[in-house]
């Protein structure tokens, strides 16, 4: 079985270094918000080129904290995509505001600006643009409606780590970026982790004192906070990796780009579009092909793995019934989740395991149009 993600092939290239640093780590004793998470702060910001970067419990986290620390609540809207993870608009749930869905642009499967322009109201505080698989949103046109408008912005880059927009790294251009660690992340921890980056030293010291509690000095509280701390260990793993990103970013890049050499040739799959002017990282590699349940079944009957991000767009789930949004209120966002099919992609992945996806992905395209 081909995986959609190997994480036991990076973990041997670094082992001696991880471990080496893990045990140091136990060996302390200081095991919350120590010298391991001070350095990753420090490395992490220079990497996005912002002031602050303050590390956090996950990347759901980063994204409610940064709306708490942006004062943005019961009375508030704040728009974003539902083509993403449930956690973008958990987290606006979370400070009691109200989401509001802009349709996508079908072939980056990103916000969609016109639509997003249609979505602003009164009661509008922030935008959350997803940098979904690692493909940065068109961020300029969203810069200048903030403004116009005077929003907020918060990227949501828990996909996209490292990825850039007009040469700038995502996390440093919108008021803060929200990054996830999550193991499976281009840049994964051995468990949860996020970091919320920002060039406000004010949200970086409210997102400080709102990850503990509340608190800059012990046992003195200025407001309620949380229990949000990126621990010792997760930063110690984090510190390690963090200096083979952009090899590694690299690596998924090449990978992707020899799919799309394979898979040129067959109009029925949609390879992923890059916008000019980005740098895509490719935590997802996500073709649109028809009859997109049948191929993912018969691809994990001949062995290759691969995933469905996402089935039912958050505006349908259940949890969001209360909005009482019903189909066709997003077209292009609930036709892409009919279509949407992503393919095992990783830095170690070989040509030859590539050329299998792409045999049996064309195969089994090709057998059910036969059948049909």
């Amino acid at each position: 079985m081909i995986p959609i993600l190997d994480l036991q092939k990076q973990y041997e290239e670094i082992r001696q270094q991880t471990e080496q640093e893990v045990l140091k780590v136990l060996s302390s004793g200081r095991y919350i918000l120590g010298e391991n998470v001070k350095k990753f702060e420090e490395n992490f910001a220079q990497y996005c080129s912002t002031g602050r970067a303050i590390g956090l419990a996950s990347g759901t986290d980063a994204l409610h904290i940064a709306l708490r620390a942006l004062d943005i609540g019961p009375a508030d809207e704040v728009i974003t995509v539902a083509f993403t993870f449930f956690a973008t608009t958990e987290a606006i749930s979370y400070v009691g505001a109200k989401p509001v869905f802009a349709d996508i642009n079908p072939k980056t499967f990103n916000l969609d600006i016109d639509e997003l322009e249609k979505k602003i109201t009164p009661k509008t505080k922030a935008i959350i643009p997803v940098h979904l698989y690692g493909q940065p949103v068109d961020m300029d046109p969203v810069v200048e409606l903030a403004k116009k408008h005077d929003l907020f912005v918060i990227e949501d880059c828990a996909q996209a780590v490292g990825s850039a927009y007009k040469g700038k790294k995502v996390g440093s251009i919108g008021d803060a970026g929200c990054f996830s660690f999550f193991p499976t992340k281009n840049l994964g921890a051995a468990g949860d982790g996020g970091m919320l980056t920002t060039n406000s030293n004010y949200i970086a010291e409210r997102v400080a004192s709102l990850r503990n509690h509340g608190s800059h000095i012990r046992y003195y509280h200025t407001e309620v906070g949380l229990n949000s701390r990126l621990d010792e260990l997760q930063a110690a793993i984090l510190n390690v990796k963090l200096p083979h990103i952009d090899r590694w970013n690299s690596q998924r890049k090449e990978a992707a780009y020899y799919y799309n050499d394979l898979l040129k040739e067959y109009p029925d799959i949609a390879t992923p579009v890059e916008m000019d002017d980005t740098d895509c990282v490719y935590h997802q590699y996500t073709v649109k092909i028809p009859q997109r349940d049948k191929v993912h079944e018969i691809l994990k009957e001949n062995g290759v793995m691969s995933m469905i991000y996402y089935p039912v767009p958050i505006h349908l789930q259940e949890a969001y019934s209360r909005l009482d949004l019903r189909e066709g209120y997003l077209p292009n966002t609930e036709k892409v989740t009919r279509q949407v099919l992503s393919l095992p992609i990783f830095p170690e992945i070989t040509r030859e395991q590539q050329q299998k996806v792409a045999n049996e992905l064309i195969k089994a395209i090709e057998t059910i149009s036969v059948k049909s």
